[in-house]
């Protein structure tokens, strides 16, 4: 921005800023500012050091200006400096925090860093990953994406379905003790945890799968209904597996370990009892809300980044359903969706991969009007990676078709489930010998996708 005057001081740029760096002292701050030229032979000089992040960009910079200390003193106190909070017109514009107001160190910086990075890279993960493979099966220190591309995932997925009954194994056949090992470990090498939970049918017990016990059964748990107690204490259990993920700072002090955490997830399709067909939409938004205030708040449960993820955009009318199930700015840090069949043609479309870049595109922008994360939640190819250029020619071009679908901050694809004990075509990510290997190992190896090698300290706050 240039040419506006105001006697002999020129708006010569504006620029996001977060931090002021003012004579050694650091000023937080959020939002952006107009950086103002001076005639230099009326003040003393001064140094003034300013290293920003964008408020919507990743990379730091370090830029020294000189200035003089009378000038500086004449924008605050004369307000030549404009400065506000981020300009929702400006794409490079960001002013997010997590929704909960006490959220732990940690878990604040884990959301910052997410926000940075996601302008320069995008965290690829797996679910599962530590716990088994297509030819293993809790073998320690083992992993598909490890084995193929040479580093461990930067996401780790873990599923809680199961955990409701004080089962000792999930859906998957996962202990849940030895998952707590599995969480920490991919914590403490600096991986970033989510956590999706299929829950049981409240009313058959019958998995999440199981929709014969008709309509309404949301309301059934909600306060108020026959079976919310049993609910809070499905919830108490939650909160429990949550305090046993623990890690120590420097000092010695414990704390919990931050998780993302995906509940009710593919809310719009109509496979889950919480599903569109069985329930309203007002009420999906009471069960999303009742969930993290009782967590959130009730329980104290401070570690927890909040993702809402419907299924493929291409199932509804995105532009406008999305906010039907939508709890709320105040219930949700990270803005995402499930998607399998968008790429390859699954909904028809004549162009999937650019139907898919136009998804993330939407997503992104969505996500940054409200401070919030954007994430492909849940991906992959299904039936075995039959396309073995999945990853390059359909999921790296979708993101690549647009510099703003670029900006999702991480991507997930499903389990690799062992072909002697599981299924043997429900695998997501290539193994050792897959025809696929060479074409993940590009996708890997693209300066966009980055693996737990490259991360960047994610629990730290960025001066």
């Amino acid at each position: 921005m240039s040419g506006i005057t105001y006697k002999s001081i020129k708006l010569i740029y504006s620029m996001p800023i977060r931090n002021f760096f003012l004579n050694g002292r650091r000023i937080p701050y959020s939002g952006f500012c107009y950086i103002t030229a001076f005639p230099l032979s009326k003040f003393p000089k001064m140094k003034r050091t300013y290293r920003s992040t964008r408020i919507t960009g990743s990379k730091l910079s370090r830029l020294v200006f000189p200035f003089f200390t009378l000038a500086a003193l004449l924008i605050l106190s004369y307000g030549m400096t404009a400065c506000g909070p981020s300009d929702p017109d400006d794409p490079h514009s960001f002013a997010g925090a997590p929704t909960d107001p006490d959220a732990s160190p940690q878990t604040r910086a884990l959301f910052e860093n997410l926000e940075q990075i996601r302008h320069d890279h995008i965290l690829f993960g797996h679910q599962d990953a530590l716990a088994y493979g297509v030819h293993w099966i809790d073998e320690p220190g083992r992993s598909d994406v490890l084995e193929v591309a040479g580093s461990y995932p930067a996401i780790y997925g873990w599923e809680l379905g199961r955990l409701e009954h004080g089962s000792e194994r999930n859906i998957d056949n996962v202990d849940f003790e030895q998952m707590k090992g599995w969480i920490r470990e991919g914590y403490e090498r600096g991986g970033v945890i989510t956590l999706s939970w299929h829950f049981d049918n409240p009313i058959t017990g019958g998995d999440s799968w199981d929709v014969e016990g008709g309509h309404n059964v949301i309301e059934t748990i909600l306060p108020g209904g026959v079976h919310h107690d049993l609910f809070t204490t499905w919830l108490d259990r939650f909160d429990d597996f949550v305090r046993d993920l623990t890690a120590y700072d420097g000092d010695g002090n414990e704390y919990l370990i931050p998780v993302i955490f995906r509940p009710w997830h593919e809310m719009n399709a109509d496979f889950f009892w919480w599903g569109d067909s069985f329930s309203s939409r007002e009420a999906y938004r009471d069960l999303y809300r009742f969930t993290v205030e009782y967590l959130r708040d009730e329980k104290g449960l401070n570690n927890i980044l909040w993702a809402f993820s419907p299924n493929s955009l291409s199932e509804f009318d995105y532009d406008t359903e999305y906010w039907e199930w939508y709890p709320g700015d105040k219930y949700v840090d990270i803005l995402g969706f499930d998607d399998y069949y968008t790429t390859w043609g699954g909904y028809n479309h004549e162009d999937g991969v650019a139907k898919m870049t136009e998804y993330l595109v939407w997503l992104v922008e969505q996500a940054e009007e409200r401070g919030k994360i954007p994430a492909l939640t849940e991906t992959g190819q299904e039936q075995g990676l039959t396309d073995t250029d999945w990853y390059t020619s359909q999921m790296l071009a979708a993101i690549k078709g647009d510099p703003v679908a670029e900006r999702i901050a991480y991507l997930l694809v499903w389990r690799n489930s062992n072909e002697e004990t599981d299924r043997q075509d429900h695998f997501y990510t290539p193994y050792p010998g897959h025809p696929a290997e060479y074409d993940f190992i590009q996708f890997t190896e693209d300066p966009l996708i980055i693996l737990e090698d490259d991360l960047p300290d994610m629990y730290t706050t960025q001066p």
